[in-house]
């Protein structure tokens, strides 16, 4: 509620969002970044898909704990979703690197595609925005270029601490 106006951004993040996070601003030495993190989560306003969940986990560090702490934000595949994933795939196969055993890409883009889509009626329109440190670089196939496809919008998390308006 930033100047007194109601956000209604519901954001989607990527697993390499969160790492960057972690990276760049480690729990012990930035808690107030993670605190407003944690807000978000709190809210409902944060959310991600099961497979982030596993890619973050594959890792045992920190984020990894932390992660589990906060399960909340992590949505099970529901069958919309798994249909859009199929849909993405057909149409970008290249999404998805073969040789990983969790590939949260294509969940990520379904969760934000499945949320916009859904009827719920409100007040305030809802955006649902998609955090990924992924950028459109010529022709890779990344989730930026197949979330414009869907006309969701793809931003990474520095975008998202500006338009929370965040300060530290």
């Amino acid at each position: 509620c930033e100047g007194g106006k109601m956000n209604s951004n519901h954001y989607i993040i990527d697993s390499c969002s969160l790492m960057e996070l972690k990276r760049k601003n480690p729990f012990d030495v930035y808690p107030s970044v993670w605190e407003k993190i944690e807000s978000l989560i709190t809210k409902g306003l944060l959310l991600a898909p099961r497979e982030v969940l596993n890619e973050i986990t594959e890792g045992d560090d920190q984020l990894a704990k932390w992660a589990k702490e906060h399960n909340k934000m992590f949505v099970e595949p529901t069958e919309k979703q798994i249909e859009i994933v199929k849909d993405i795939l057909k149409e970008f196969p290249a999404l998805i690197k073969q040789n990983r055993r969790y590939d949260a890409d294509p969940w990520v883009i379904a969760l934000a595609v499945e949320m916009a889509t859904s009827s719920q009626k409100t007040l305030t329109p809802i955006k649902r925005i998609v955090v990924t440190e992924e950028k459109i670089r010529g022709g890779k196939i990344k989730i930026p270029l197949v979330c414009q496809k869907y006309s969701i919008e793809a931003i990474d998390i520095l975008d998202m601490f500006r338009i929370e308006g965040w300060k530290f």
